[in-house]
């Protein structure tokens, strides 16, 4: 759960009940502070709250009432025994802060590291906190912060149950460890990673020589555009922006990233369009199944060749068809009744 708390809201000038701009969000134990204007550590420390947890502060632009309080906040902090690092994330020009507010406090007992945001979005992970800063108009270059807790998946036994994963690796499962055992990886569903998977994958093709991936068809499709993109090659979409999968083959784009990443001598793709999309067996599928593969070892142990099938010229009995009523280069014979049914359908 996080904890936010308007240390400040005033502009320009702090207030005697009012602070100048400054915001603390709370998580798991860990503070981080959005700006901080002057007489920042008065304000928190009206709130009962401590300085020791703040491990990164976000500055949304550099104007003086935004950043005032950095230096008394620091001096503070550091009078307060702190002496893990601090991360101050902000606009481009940032060093050049930072020189200034550690030419006011040059002394203190932690580390202060700083980071310029790039580009008009970047993405953070910080203390367990997914933090997005986004380009907002100012007069100014400026920076809003979004500020998330992914909660994890629920655990479905059922799928997991299905998939006849073993009941001891659930619990490390649903706390989001990635299993292996006897050549296989269980992981929780994730964020597609395709140099942690690259990793897991490693030690097991160093030790057995080659591996069999299985890919599905929309497998961090936005990650295989930036790739194809970054090759020079065009990716096809429709009229409302979505890609057209059928143009992108998945498993050759990430077959050969994870060729590379393994240092593996050859790489054989073969794709199906349907593996994505199966699901369990159920008792039909499981005795439709059982049911061809018996009469298969029975003809072949009569040494009886041919394709198991439904044969609809034996009412549809499973048979073993001769290669011969199956094969191809035939003419159409107009005259079966199945053909004649569906000529008068089309002629109405």
């Amino acid at each position: 759960m996080l904890d936010i708390t308007l240390l400040g809201t005033g502009g320009m000038m702090p207030l005697p009940r009012r602070w100048v701009t400054s915001l603390l969000v709370r998580y798991n134990g860990a503070s981080l502070l959005v700006d901080c204007g002057e007489g920042t550590q008065i304000a928190l420390r009206e709130k009962g709250w401590s300085f020791k947890p703040v491990n990164t502060i976000l500055l949304t632009h550099f104007h003086a009432d935004h950043i005032a309080g950095l230096p008394g906040f620091f001096l503070t902090m550091g009078n307060s025994d702190r002496t893990e690092p601090v991360t101050v994330i902000g606009p481009r020009g940032l060093s050049r802060i930072m020189t200034a507010v550690r030419t006011i406090a040059p002394e203190l007992p932690f580390e202060v590291n700083f980071i310029e945001i790039d580009g008009n979005e970047q993405t953070f992970l910080i203390d367990g906190m997914e933090i997005t800063a986004f380009r907002v108009q100012h007069n100014i270059v400026c920076y809003a912060y979004e500020i998330a807790v992914r909660r994890k998946g629920r655990f479905d036994a059922a799928r997991a149950k299905a998939q006849e994963i073993p009941l001891r690796f659930w619990n490390p499962l649903q706390r989001g460890e990635t299993i292996e055992d006897g050549g296989r990886i269980y992981t929780p569903e994730m964020k597609f990673d395709l140099d942690a998977v690259a990793a897991w994958l490693k030690p097991i093709f160093e030790r057995v020589g080659s591996l069999n991936v299985f890919i599905s068809e929309f497998v961090d499709a936005e990650g295989i555009v930036r790739l194809m993109e970054a090759e020079g090659k065009k990716v096809e979409r429709d009229a409302f922006g979505h890609l057209k999968l059928a143009d992108i083959n998945v498993g050759q784009v990430l077959g050969k990233q994870l060729k590379e990443r393994l240092g593996a001598e050859r790489l054989l793709v073969q794709k199906s369009g349907y593996f994505a999309r199966s699901a369990p067996a159920n008792d039909f599928d499981r005795n439709f199944i059982q049911s061809h593969a018996d009469l298969a070892v029975e003809c072949a142990l009569n040494g009886q060749s041919g394709l198991i099938g439904h044969d609809t010229r034996h009412n549809n009995q499973l048979r073993c068809i001769e290669f011969e009523a199956v094969s191809g280069n035939r003419p159409l014979d107009l005259n079966l009744p199945e053909v004649k049914e569906f000529l008068e359908r089309i002629n109405g």
